[in-house]
């Protein structure tokens, strides 16, 4: 669905579809002095510099991710939320910190993945709006959420809307091959979503070919999105 090809371009995830290539090699770690220099540069708003250290630290988030799995949280929810904990890593970090960049992202991104488990601990006990919690006069099953006042957030409603419109502008620039392969892998204009491997036997093309296609995709409404 295009909320779900949305979330993927706002929060900066399109980075994680970078964090595994081929054969399962991550991107190399950089250099102090290439990461130095692209720090510099991303202290001055450069966007380009700010996705290549991300992505050549996604490693990172990975080697973390291992550290705290235990089946609770599905792994690759638990790498989203590690990518999240980099990206604002990335984004906060200052040369003048006297600490690395990996030492400072991997506090962020551990901060990050406990806070999903402390989130998980307090909402153990919670009650979901689909609960059962009474039956009516003809004996059918009561859920809070038929009882409740309507609390929809009126603006937050309107912004998605917005950025919907926005996304389906920037796909329909996206040269033709590349949406068509974000229709069919993220299920949009009535199409079932697809896994890479379908899509490319539908198309005649390799999967890896898909995965390039994708992220270049991704890649591209991402930076539509940041300089809106």
């Amino acid at each position: 669905m295009f909320l779900s090809l949305m979330s993927e371009v706002i929060k900066g995830l399109v980075f994680l579809a970078l964090h595994v290539t081929g054969a399962g090699a991550f991107p190399r770690a950089l250099s102090s002095k290439e990461e130095a220099e692209l720090v510099k540069k991303c202290e001055n708003g450069d966007t380009y510099a700010k996705n290549k250290l991300i992505e050549h630290n996604l490693r990172l988030v990975a080697h973390i991710v291992k550290k705290y799995y235990c089946g609770q949280v599905p792994q690759d929810d638990l790498i989203s939320i590690g990518t999240i904990g980099l990206i604002k890593a990335v984004s906060s970090f200052r040369s003048d910190k006297g600490i690395r960049l990996a030492t400072y992202a991997s506090r962020c991104i551990e901060n990050e993945i406990l806070m999903c488990f402390r989130s998980l601990k307090k909402s153990a006990n919670d009650v979901f709006i689909s609960d059962p919690i009474d039956t009516d006069r003809e004996g059918n099953a009561l859920t809070l959420i038929d009882v409740i006042s309507d609390n929809e957030d009126f603006v937050e409603t309107i912004d998605t809307k917005i950025k919907l419109e926005s996304l389906r502008k920037f796909i329909k620039e996206l040269p033709v091959r590349e949406q068509k392969i974000l229709a069919l892998r993220y299920g949009l204009y009535g199409y079932n979503e697809k896994t890479q491997h379908e899509v490319a036997k539908m198309l005649s093309i390799s999967r890896s070919y898909v995965s390039r296609l994708e992220k270049k995709a991704l890649s591209s409404l991402y930076e539509k999105f940041t300089r809106q």
